[in-house]
């Protein structure tokens, strides 16, 4: 999905603990980490960790959380709407872009 992506002008900045580059992209530990500002903070964790993912990126000032397709959180959700966020569940960034061509 984020070679995807990447090749629809996306830029992508992986956030993960337990890389150093993901598609010849600098990986992150957290999105606090991150050196620019965010505007989408996709989701490839299981549900219970996303209020965690929620609050960094409310944190962040990052402009949506996206869930990938099967994540939900519904306490999350309304957390990060109520701070200004917008919230996409259970989507896959992939299929919505390519449906929306």
């Amino acid at each position: 999905m984020a070679a995807y992506l990447q090749t629809a002008g996306y830029k992508i900045i992986p956030v993960n603990p337990n890389e150093t580059e993901v598609l010849g992209q600098k990986a992150y530990a957290r999105l606090e980490d991150m050196p620019e500002a965010v505007d989408v903070v996709d989701v490839f964790r299981r549900a219970e960790q996303v209020p965690a993912v929620a609050e960094s990126a409310i944190a962040i000032g990052a402009k949506v959380l996206w869930m990938q397709q099967g994540i939900m959180h519904a306490e999350a959700a309304e957390r990060a709407r109520t701070a200004g966020l917008v919230v996409v569940e259970d989507a896959c960034m992939l299929v919505e872009h390519k449906r929306r061509k």
